[in-house]
């Protein structure tokens, strides 16, 4: 580690958006300072992988509009079946 990293606090979102906007985290921190298979065992996933089948033009349209979106297309997908259960 080169030198220790001070966080301040912030006052607002856009001061602490500036201070990690102009960071240069080459300044406090080597690549020997991470260490490389990290596991966390107490986490627990919060998301279950699934697998589904789309029409390909239905998937392009979606990816589309994610893009349109600046959005995930995954995330947009999720969003959709959010919202479509609380029509019911």
């Amino acid at each position: 580690m080169k030198k220790k990293l001070v966080v301040p606090n912030f006052t607002n979102g856009s001061e602490e958006a500036k201070f990690w906007a102009n960071l240069d985290l080459t300044d406090h921190f080597d690549p020997s300072d991470f260490k490389r298979g990290v596991v966390f065992p107490s986490l627990k996933r919060t998301k279950k992988l699934i697998s589904i089948r789309l029409p390909e033009q239905l998937l392009l349209q979606v990816k589309h509009q994610a893009d349109k979106l600046s959005v995930p297309y995954q995330s947009l997908i999720q969003q959709d079946i959010q919202k479509g259960l609380q029509v019911n």
